[in-house]
């Protein structure tokens, strides 16, 4: 019962910052007809916002994988296995974190590698 209780109580306070997050969020077009979406200058600017966005969908996925891993912990009711499958997708979560943070440190290598 108190597994329920847990798992409810995740779920009511991932709702609540679902909720406050979507009441803050702006439309992101809003205004822009007949202007064009971006402006870029050089290649290394297309890089960059390439990798901005790649580094925000790997921190997406990472704490997508983090809230999974901490729910399946909580209802793990303490059966080994699926104790150790949580741990799993948190270490998983932890090592998504690490590639997101470790990602413009790669591109600036590879940068130098070709020459840019």
């Amino acid at each position: 019962m108190t597994h329920l209780k847990a798992a409810i109580a995740s779920v009511a306070v991932a709702g609540i910052a679902a909720a406050v997050l979507v009441s803050a969020a702006r439309p992101a077009l809003a205004g822009t007809a007949g202007q064009p979406l971006a402006i870029v200058a050089s290649l290394d600017q297309v890089v960059t916002n390439i990798t901005n966005w790649l580094v925000g969908l790997l921190v997406g996925l990472a704490t997508l994988l983090l809230t999974v891993g901490g729910v399946r912990y909580l209802l793990a009711g303490g059966d080994p296995g699926e104790v150790q499958r949580a741990k799993n997708t948190l270490r998983y979560s932890a090592i998504g974190y690490g590639v997101a943070i470790l990602a413009p440190l790669l591109v600036r290598i590879l940068k130098g590698f070709v020459g840019g």
